[in-house]
């Protein structure tokens, strides 16, 4: 049977959009099983030195960036608008990504937050458009933002970034199989390997 594969994200990652469209489709043809793993990259890149994204530190990787973003996501049939804001906080989402990772809608929602950030242009800190999310995918927002406040889910969102930081992650999106990390959108069908048992001796 194939291992899981735990797909780490970022809702400020503009890679992470195309391959969050990707990885589950991909997934169920070589019958594997995703895990929704949110996180923030704040802390990451705090620790190599960074106070922004990289991609605004360094001009050049950013402009070189957006264009490859619009090819990967032409080659997908995805829609891109860059950002009027970049990177935008995403906690309440990515909090509530965290809280219920193993719900049906979990990629839904995942999936419907990046079209927000990166084809509508949409404040997706904003909890009335969280909101009007978890409306079209048949939630209750009031109930799930709430319980996304409380003190155990942000306790367990904390632990899960703290994992991220354990498992050597150093940006998104990541693939997770038993411990071995892939970095990368274009890693996802080594990833998938690997969870199939195409692997290598440490």
């Amino acid at each position: 049977m194939p291992a899981a594969l735990e797909f780490w994200f970022e809702f400020a990652s503009t890679y992470s959009y195309p391959a969050a469209f990707a990885v589950e489709e991909a997934a169920r043809e070589r019958g594997v099983e995703v895990k929704w793993r949110s996180f923030l990259l704040g802390p990451i890149f705090a620790a190599q030195g960074w106070n922004d994204s990289p991609f605004n530190i360094y001009p050049a990787k950013g402009k070189y960036m957006w264009r490859d973003l619009a090819r990967i996501c032409a080659a997908q049939g995805l829609a891109l608008n860059h950002p009027s804001q970049f990177p935008r906080g995403s906690m309440l989402a990515a909090r509530i990504a965290c809280r219920y990772a193993n719900e049906t809608w979990a990629g839904a929602f995942v999936r419907r937050i990046y079209e927000a950030n990166f084809v509508d242009d949409l404040d997706i800190a904003s909890p009335f458009v969280v909101g009007q999310i978890l409306s079209t995918l048949g939630q209750v927002p009031a109930e799930i933002m709430k319980s996304a406040q409380s003190q155990e889910t942000k306790d367990a969102f904390r632990a899960q970034n703290d994992r991220a930081i354990a498992a050597g992650l150093i940006g998104a999106p990541s693939y997770v199989v038993d411990g071995e990390v892939f970095w990368g959108g274009d890693r996802l069908d080594a990833a998938l390997d690997w969870a199939c048992g195409k692997r290598i001796p440490a």
